[in-house]
């Protein structure tokens, strides 16, 4: 008496607590799991993409035409600039001749007198060194912007980082061309045969350094397009052309007395440095890239499907199932 005792009934099972409580949580982290592997995701593929080598963009023509023009403007400007040191010129010039003489190359004056016995060919070369340097070189930019869009910023950067990199070489070793050196015995073709346009000549003369010979520049843009041709030109004619371009150069500034053999190997190491400036950013030399630019909704479809998550899984996180649980 006065005790209250429940007995279960036969044939019935005892009710389980409800599993609400015990899942909540679990439930939670399973979302907080999924939001922070989420973030996780995007901050690796932000990672990686500044770790990977950058592709090349469209190019745009006024961006272009812009930036080439400020880019010669400039490297004008501090070459130019640079303090014309006649005394350690005319020496490094001694100096530089010396060395070739040792090393037994020393013909230039050879070919300097050679060439200059006949008129219209030391005429032509003086035309070929006043114009071809800026014609060629601006005329296979145009051809990479227009047939090879995709391989056309690589190239560019190559030139223009061996471009900087001479400007370094005409401020630390300031030399003087053989026409120029005192007893050196050399014609001056450009003052001799009055080549007109020339910047070292008349009054051109006076807005150009006319002791910044190392590196030589002209083999430098000679050779970038040179190798551009033949690597990315189909028609063969063209591909010879491209070979046979950076080795008249080579003749031309000889026999006008304009540079030493040694200023082309200073023009050669310069591109050189300059197609490794670009392999670094591209991760690849710019024959070996694609001609044209892959389009961009490509990219941005792999992106939404990284952040987007299945179909499936959004439509169980909002069922609703009897007995206020999520999911059975």
């Amino acid at each position: 008496m006065g005790e209250l005792s429940v007995k279960p009934q036969e044939g019935r099972t005892e009710a389980t607590p409800s599993p609400i409580v015990n899942e909540a949580a679990p439930e939670a982290n399973t979302k907080q799991d999924g939001g922070s592997g989420r973030i996780g995701t995007l901050l690796g593929h932000g990672v990686a993409g500044l770790r990977s080598p950058r592709s090349p963009r469209r190019p745009r023509l006024w961006f272009e035409i812009l930036l080439i023009a400020v880019s010669y403007w400039l490297y004008s400007l501090v070459r130019n600039a640079v303090p014309e040191q006649k005394a350690a010129a005319l020496s490094n010039a001694d100096w530089l001749w010396s060395v070739e003489r040792f090393m037994g190359i020393a013909v230039e004056r050879s070919v300097n007198h050679t060439v200059n016995s006949v008129t219209w060919l030391i005429v032509s070369m003086n035309y070929y060194y006043a114009t071809l340097h800026f014609v060629v070189t601006i005329g296979v930019l145009i051809w990479l912007f227009r047939r090879h869009p995709g391989r056309y910023a690589p190239a560019r950067l190559a030139l223009f980082a061996t471009t900087a990199v001479a400007l370094l070489g005409y401020y630390l070793y300031p030399l003087a061309p053989p026409r120029l050196m005192n007893g050196g015995h050399f014609i001056d073709t450009v003052m001799i045969h009055e080549t007109w346009g020339s910047m070292a000549s008349g009054n051109f003369k006076q807005m150009s350094n006319q002791y910044a010979a190392m590196p030589s520049m002209h083999i430098g843009w000679s050779l970038w397009c040179g190798l551009t041709l033949f690597a990315l030109a189909s028609a063969p004619w063209a591909r010879i052309l491209g070979l046979l371009y950076p080795t008249a150069t080579l003749i031309v500034i000889v026999a006008t007395a304009n540079h030493f053999w040694l200023d082309a190997v200073g023009g050669m190491a310069c591109l050189a440095f300059g197609y490794a400036v670009s392999y670094a950013w591209y991760g690849a030399l710019p024959h070996h890239l694609p001609k044209r630019i892959p389009p961009k909704p490509a990219a941005r479809t792999r992106l939404t499907a990284v952040t987007r998550r299945p179909k499936s899984e959004k439509a169980a996180a909002g069922r609703t199932w009897p007995c206020g649980r999520d999911r059975p």
